[in-house]
């Protein structure tokens, strides 16, 4: 019995040092990082929301000094691990407009500039779905100046609303 039990842990250590080298096909890869950037909607949405009343502060992407709009929404989702564009002109091109019908919490809105409408200016993250009376999270440098909740459906967004998009499928 003695002799045979380093035989053993030989082909047992083998077995393993084998499986360790074999090929994942691409397929099985792009499944398995999937599974790990899976993003759960309502807890980047508790997780943004930690952050209500953190001043507005232009070019800001941290808690400690304030967030502008794309810092913050960047900020969200890097807690997350996806990757988002820093500046809010960047979102124009970015992801399948969404009907209002098909607007998921997490998912991002954006809007045109506040007094140009030939650039995008603004985004925010769905916190409450509802078409064109959803919610948003954002950080506002309108009155309230600070990461707030507004109503998409309000007279401040509604004619400023460019898209929708889910960017946890990029």
């Amino acid at each position: 019995m003695m002799k045979t039990l380093p035989v053993l842990l030989l082909l047992l250590l083998l077995s393993f040092s084998i499986r360790s080298q074999e090929k994942v096909s691409p397929a099985t890869f792009s499944q398995q990082v999937k599974s790990l950037t899976g993003v759960d909607r309502t807890e980047l949405i508790t997780f943004a929301k930690q952050y209500l009343g953190t001043p507005y502060r232009r070019g800001g992407s941290a808690p400690k000094k304030g967030f502008d709009c794309s810092g913050f929404v960047t900020y969200v989702f890097k807690h997350f691990n996806l990757a988002l564009p820093r500046s809010s002109r960047e979102y124009k091109a970015l992801g399948t407009v969404l009907k209002p019908e098909e607007f998921k919490v997490g998912d991002v809105i954006v809007f045109y500039g506040f007094r140009d409408k030939s650039h995008i200016g603004h985004v925010g993250i769905v916190c409450e779905a509802n078409g064109m009376k959803s919610r948003f999270i954002h950080a506002s440098s309108g009155r309230a100046h600070c990461v707030t909740v507004s109503e998409l459906g309000s007279a401040a967004y509604q004619h400023r609303f460019y898209k929708c998009i889910d960017v946890t499928t990029l």
